[in-house]
């Protein structure tokens, strides 16, 4: 009995230090109505306010969190970004830690055994873009490494007045809108005006979607909940910035007015200092960095999107406005040139003075990983058997499908991991989009070829991995159970860009995680069609990663009613009065298997001529300059075969052609233009062989 009580006794001191002091907070959950952007609009509010409070602690403390769900039909979840804590207390819901449902609460208990800039958020649904998120900081237990005179905490956010799930709607069905409102819409006479039309059209041939840098047009950029913010300073203070990417879907340059960045600490971990004129910080990231304000004036910090669609400025000091450099925006068009610079960079030396980072820093750079060095070494236990596997990292921007190895978190949830192996993940970027990926639970070691001497490779929860390359990461698995591993661009994670680390052991061979997979791939309701004086046409649809439950219609009744129709055994011609009203419904389900290929059948309604009800089967391939073709077999034994383009002549005009050959009614060809008015409607016009010219609307809801 001695022993057992001794046992415990020890677990208990481990856990919780002798004379750790606990440290309480209170987070209430709520909806409320905000205003980020200047317009009233429902928001979700920790404590009443966006972003939520900041909670502070000391390294050695133990944090206890009450979290409230003031929601009336919602649950609500908060992951505690970065630390190291129990499986159970990790927040993420169902896979480690029960949801918080209406009403009710959880307390969240840990030591902290580490010390640093973090932050928190919710893991359930689309509620971190509707504020609920704040920072963390906990200070080392003998004092900061780097000192300074006054610190303030940045915490970075982007905001929407839309509803979140109405962007992740907009986003899978491949709305060019917010392209649209960004200014970053490609088209025909903008690539034949910035001298880039060949390229517009290889990229057309090569099957690709336009490059765009963010997914999302976003109403406002904040720091610490405002456009604009600040701290009075003293000339001359040393001031540390405690900076977090809180955003949703937001990479951020940061640059100050009183020039070179000093950077010493990373994702909370201390570095060896460098200097850098213009910092990217990737989602989820962290940085602390120091600056030294000059003698007089009020020295601008600011933080501009990846995308130069906006940006938010925190100001030091008194008197008169210094402002940081602008940043240069990309061109959209010169896909090749931006591919191009990310590459140069990831060949650069890491093994650069300060001053010679400076001097050839590029306008837009990439983070400076090959330059962070830790402050000890982090050499992972020799003695460790080591296995190596390689992440792949793929998307489809039109159908906003993303995947880590070809498959969504539903679909194939699964890394197995063994406790005491170290594993090395080769992270690779198949895509045109940067990923910030974030590893829960874990710290690990960032491998950067040619970079920093690797025994003093720095330690980071997230990093950043950039189009079409790759990043080498490295942890010690020493955890148990279950570990999200998920890129942190919101909607992409939704979208399926998410697996979970899982602790194999001799007991669960086969053990599989707990998932709510309803939450995690949501059908979402789309209608898109037109109205016009002669025909209307269009569909709705209930899609989700890959399924669609569809109901295309086609209804004129432009046509003249006096058809002429040949007999299917080639007899002689008639003339007889048609339909007043012609139509066709095909009731679908599509199966979506890549970006070219989709496939179908459903059930065809029709009373065109010489045609009759019928069962469907067929398939849709995007050919080369992203001409869609769809073949149709009908159970009558008619076959259709379409072929259908847009060209979109400017950002908001487009013209359209659609042929299509029947063998039970011959050619059918459609031609017309359509012109964008706002992100539900839009006027078209077209010409129809079979329902003559009409005009009227478009529309998308």
């Amino acid at each position: 009995m001695k022993l057992l009580l001794s046992f415990i006794t020890c677990l208990l001191c481990s856990a919780y230090p002798l004379g750790a002091k606990t440290v309480e907070y209170s987070l209430n959950i709520q909806e409320t109505t905000v205003a980020p952007a200047g317009k009233n609009v429902t928001g979700l509010t920790i404590n009443g306010g966006i972003p939520g409070p900041l909670l502070r602690f000391r390294e050695g403390d133990i944090a206890r969190i009450h979290v409230f769900n003031g929601l009336k039909s919602e649950e609500v979840s908060t992951h505690w970004h970065g630390l190291l804590l129990p499986n159970k207390e990790d927040g993420v819901p169902y896979l480690t830690t029960p949801p918080i449902r209406p009403g009710q609460s959880r307390t969240f208990e840990f030591p902290l055994i580490q010390a640093g800039t973090y932050w928190y958020h919710s893991h359930t649904k689309l509620q971190e873009q509707s504020g609920v998120f704040g920072g963390i900081v906990i200070d080392p237990r003998n004092g900061e490494r780097v000192a300074a005179d006054q610190e303030a905490v940045l915490l970075l956010s982007d905001w929407t007045n839309e509803n979140p799930g109405e962007v992740m709607r907009t986003l899978m069905r491949g709305s060019d809108w917010y392209s649209i409102k960004k200014g970053t819409a490609q088209s025909i006479f903008g690539a034949w005006q910035t001298g880039f039309l060949k390229q517009y059209f290889n990229r057309e041939k090569a099957r690709l979607p336009p490059m765009d840098l963010s997914d999302v047009a976003y109403d406002a950029f904040l720091i610490n909940g405002q456009r604009q913010s600040g701290i009075e300073a003293k000339p001359g203070s040393r001031i540390r910035l405690r900076i977090i990417n809180a955003s949703a879907a937001t990479y951020f340059y940061l640059g100050s007015a009183t020039g070179p960045l000093t950077i010493v600490a990373a994702d909370g971990m201390d570095v060896q200092p460098i200097k850098q004129n213009r910092l990217l910080i990737g989602i989820a990231e962290t940085y602390d960095v120091i600056v030294t304000t000059p003698s007089s004036g009020r020295w601008e910090v600011r933080a501009t999107a990846q995308d130069g669609s906006g940006w938010a400025s925190f100001f030091m000091g008194k008197g008169a406005e210094r402002l940081a450099p602008d940043v240069e925006k990309v061109n959209p068009y010169s896909m090749s040139a931006a591919l191009a610079t990310i590459l140069d960079q990831l060949d650069e030396t890491g093994n650069l003075s300060d001053k010679q980072a400076l001097a050839t820093e590029k306008p837009r750079p990439l983070p400076p990983y090959k330059r962070l060095k830790s402050v000890s070494t982090t050499i992972l236990p020799k003695q460790a058997p080591a296995r190596k596997i390689t992440i792949k990292l793929t998307g489809d921007m039109m159908r906003y499908l993303w995947t880590i190895n070809g498959t969504t978190l539903t679909e194939d949830s699964v890394i197995p991991v063994k406790r005491g192996e170290v594993l090395q993940m080769e992270i690779i970027n198949n895509s045109m989009m940067h990923h910030p990926m974030h590893l829960h639970g874990h710290f690990f070691r960032l491998l950067m070829r040619d970079g920093a001497d690797p025994r003093f490779a720095p330690l980071k929860h997230t990093v950043d991995v950039p189009p079409m390359s790759r990043r080498i990461i490295e942890f010690y698995a020493n955890e148990e159970k279950d570990w999200a591993f998920h890129c942190h661009l919101l909607y992409h994670m939704h979208a399926g860009m998410m697996k979970v680390l899982s602790y194999q052991n001799e007991n669960e061979p086969n053990h599989l995680p707990s998932l709510d997979l309803a939450s995690e791939n949501p059908f979402y309701f789309m209608l898109d069609g037109n109205i016009q004086s002669q025909m209307t046409m269009g569909s709705a649809r209930l899609m989700n990663a890959r399924n669609d439950f569809m109901a295309m219609w086609e209804v004129g009744w432009g046509h003249d009613p006096m058809m002429m129709s040949e007999s299917r055994d080639g007899g002689p011609v008639h003339q007889h009065e048609g339909p007043k009203e012609e139509y066709e419904v095909d009731l679908m389900y599509a199966r979506y298997l890549n970006s070219r290929w989709m496939v179908f059948g459903g059930y065809r309604l029709t009373n065109r001529m010489d045609q009759e009800n019928s069962f469907i089967a067929g398939a849709m391939y995007q050919m080369p300059y992203r001409v869609d073709s769809q073949l149709t077999v009908e159970s009558t034994g008619d076959v259709r075969l379409g072929l259908s383009k847009t060209f979109q002549l400017t950002s908001r005009l487009s013209v359209f052609g659609r042929l299509e050959y029947d063998t039970s009614e011959d050619w059918m060809w459609m031609a017309g233009a359509n012109f964008t008015l706002s992100k539900n409607l839009g006027i078209i016009t077209s010409y129809d062989s079979d329902h003559g010219f009409g005009a009227g609307l478009s529309f998308h809801f």
